[in-house]
């Protein structure tokens, strides 16, 4: 009888994209294209499609933690990244679970409001995230307004993508990859990391004329996935950026909108 190989496992606790574009789906599917076994705890049900969102139904904050107990009791994952956390209730959950003293990296995706608008974060939830959450994760991976929120002053450079990275590791204790997609006047798209010893920059070409959706969900999950095999913060950081960045510049076109290629590796 053939000998199975044991997969890696990784665990996502984010809202559903109705539209399968960011959110748990994108997670799942980074996971899988990267040979990572995904476990899920879905914090939201949302009803949405790449015009925006149309309605959001939390979890009973009880249940998201039941789902990341049954989770961690048969399938322990090796990381775990949270996206869209939504409420101050599903975070207590959150934070309650990864207070103990051992747990896997967690990688938080901050995600506060949708490309839509939409408010995907309350703000009740808001100081909970940065005074509990955050310095229980190994990385934070704030988009620029999420990082201009977290530092609370505005972005316009990358000299400010800098300090802000710093700013936040020093106030949360925690590593930060700060996103700069959206810097305008960029032919790069630079993301700044700093984990209190290292710092490097991240760039890759910037690709005009499209709007992903599911970057942001994607990129922390590939952070999350290779952690899960065993690399390094650093490296991990940096095979997710190169990850992304392909998955942006092989992306698809799904019913005429533009969609992210996860699994651009095996489709080359």
């Amino acid at each position: 009888m053939r000998k199975r190989t044991q997969m890696p496992i990784a665990l996502t606790i984010a809202g559903s994209d109705s539209g399968g574009g960011a959110g748990i789906q994108a997670d799942l599917k980074t996971f899988a294209s990267l040979g990572v076994h995904g476990t899920s705890a879905i914090t939201c049900l949302t009803a949405q499609n790449p015009q925006g969102v149309r309605g959001i139904s939390p979890s009973p904050p009880h249940m998201v933690r039941k789902q990341i107990e049954a989770v961690f009791e048969e399938l322990p994952p090796a990381a775990v990244k949270t996206g869209m956390l939504y409420s101050a209730e599903i975070i207590r959950e959150v934070i309650r679970v990864f207070s103990q003293k051992t747990r896997p990296p967690l990688i938080v995706d901050p995600v506060m409001v949708a490309t839509s608008g939409a408010r995907l974060l309350k703000p009740a939830a808001l100081d909970l995230l940065k005074e509990e959450l955050l310095p229980l994760a190994t990385l934070v991976t704030p988009n620029l307004a999420e990082a201009e929120i977290l530092v609370g002053t505005k972005l316009r450079s990358v000299q400010d993508m800098r300090d802000a990275a710093k700013e936040i590791h020093a106030r949360f204790n925690c590593a930060a990859l700060v996103k700069g997609g959206h810097l305008q006047g960029l032919k790069q798209a630079i993301d700044v990391f700093y984990d209190g010893e290292d710092e490097f920059l991240l760039s890759a070409p910037f690709i005009k004329s499209i709007h992903p959706h599911g970057t942001g969900c994607t990129y922390s999950a590939a952070v999350a996935a290779y952690l899960a095999k065993g690399c390094p913060l650093p490296k991990a950081v940096a095979l997710a950026k190169d990850y992304i960045s392909n998955a942006i510049s092989q992306g698809r076109l799904a019913a005429g909108h533009f969609v992210l290629n996860t699994f651009h590796k095996k489709n080359a």
